[in-house]
């Protein structure tokens, strides 16, 4: 079942560490669809999302585009790559006009030797995400394409929904294939599972988004 969304990594910090982190890095934008960085380069810098949304992806073996996740204002990206200094593991790509505070890996890694505080909130912010990540492969294992994709929905609408008369619409550039590797399905096997869910009504599909019809329905039958 999907889970409330976890805190921010600024909105848990005192605003004297969010302000000398700020003072680590240089502002930076990307237009909508831009990448921030990509799969496997060098991770030279630790982002702090200001504005805008990113979506996370990887490329399977296949030659797919798999989904991984979306951050959004306040969220920390390229923090992996940070820590361990291996390449990036994914390629961040601007959903929105993006803003971020880029810190240097050096500067980040001395900023967390300084503030154990800091250091703790972070590991605390990488073991949910690891837990997420298991919860996920148990959800692929155990479920169907259409609870799955129930799964991934609700949170979507939980996370990023907008009240939209009697349903609430999220409005995200993420395409079919996008929503297949998330949900660790085929697209066509999404395909079918979403006009599965609007045969029944639970759902309206536009060109850049989807409106759920029967939010707790489909919290029940995801998995």
């Amino acid at each position: 079942m999907p889970e409330p969304a976890d805190p921010r990594f600024l909105d848990v910090l005192n605003q004297g560490h969010v302000d000398a982190l700020r003072a680590l890095g240089r502002t930076r934008r990307f237009a909508v669809g831009a990448p921030l960085f990509h799969e496997r380069e060098p991770g030279e810098a630790v982002l702090v999302l200001t504005a805008g949304r990113v979506k996370l992806s990887c490329v399977t073996e296949g030659g797919r585009e798999a989904l991984l996740g979306i951050r959004e204002p306040g969220d920390l990206i390229g923090e992996m790559s940070a820590l361990d200094g291996g390449p990036r593991s994914a390629t961040a790509t601007a959903l929105e006009p993006v803003e971020v505070i880029a810190v240097s890996r050096e500067a980040f890694t001395a900023f967390l030797d300084r503030t154990p505080g800091v250091a703790l909130v972070l590991a605390r912010m990488i073991a949910r995400r690891l837990r997420d990540a298991d919860r996920k492969r148990i959800e692929f294992l155990a479920g169907d394409t259409v609870g799955r994709l129930c799964s991934r929905l609700v949170e979507l609408a939980d996370r990023f929904g907008e009240s939209e008369g009697d349903g609430v619409h999220i409005e995200l550039a993420i395409t079919q294939e996008e929503l297949a590797g998330w949900t660790g399905s085929s697209r066509e096997a999404v395909i079918r599972a979403l006009r599965t869910l609007r045969e029944l009504g639970w759902i309206e599909t536009r060109r850049r988004g989807v409106t759920l019809l029967e939010v707790e329905r489909m919290r029940g039958r995801a998995v």
